[in-house]
């Protein structure tokens, strides 16, 4: 029996030619994948409001001014009135799911009133929604050329400007994706 291949704790880099707009130019990081389907978090689209707002719309009360800053991302179309942090291990947090010894993703309350009062993980990414394919989705998409995966890298998902992470990502690899043409054809 063949052993699948999935591609948890990697990146996806929406091809050049993927055209559609939640997902042009984007770079997912993908939490889960199995024989069901794919969960990510798409890193670098920023929504436009900061963490203080959701800390406000969570009555959260907040100490540290680094986090009333930090962007919150639109992870992707599905559930986008939830919150995920993707973060590096840090405190047991009561909804956490561990992707990899460097990464996990939380959904829980308490990571979030943590952050707030700078007790919380080293470094983290807050994004409303995720990104979601069902059975075989994915794996139909990267196999017509929408997606390219490379392996995760931790400076691109915290530290790489929002707007260089989709060339920084491909970059990792030695691919320029700016240089990347769709096919011109099948035969």
């Amino acid at each position: 029996m063949k052993q699948a291949n999935y591609l948890n704790n990697q990146f996806i880099i929406a091809m050049p030619n993927l055209t559609d707009p939640i997902f042009s130019h984007t770079v997912t990081y993908l939490c889960q994948h199995n024989k069901e389907g794919a969960l990510g978090i798409v890193i670098n689209r920023p929504t436009g409001m900061k963490l203080d707002e959701i800390f406000k719309q969570m009555d959260i009360q907040v100490t540290s001014l680094a986090a009333t800053e930090a962007i919150v991302f639109a992870g992707g179309p599905v559930q986008q009135d939830r919150g995920f942090v993707l973060h590096t291990p840090a405190g047991n947090w009561n909804a956490s799911m561990v992707i990899s010894d460097n990464i996990c993703l939380t959904t829980s309350r308490d990571v979030l009133e943590a952050i707030a009062v700078d007790q919380g993980p080293e470094q983290y990414l807050v994004a409303l929604g995720y990104a979601g394919w069902g059975e075989g989705q994915l794996e139909k998409e990267i196999r017509e050329n929408a997606w390219l995966n490379t392996p995760y890298e931790k400076q691109v998902l915290f530290d790489v400007p929002i707007n260089q992470r989709w060339s920084a990502a491909a970059d990792h690899i030695g691919i320029d994706i700016n240089k990347l043409t769709a096919p011109a054809g099948h035969s």
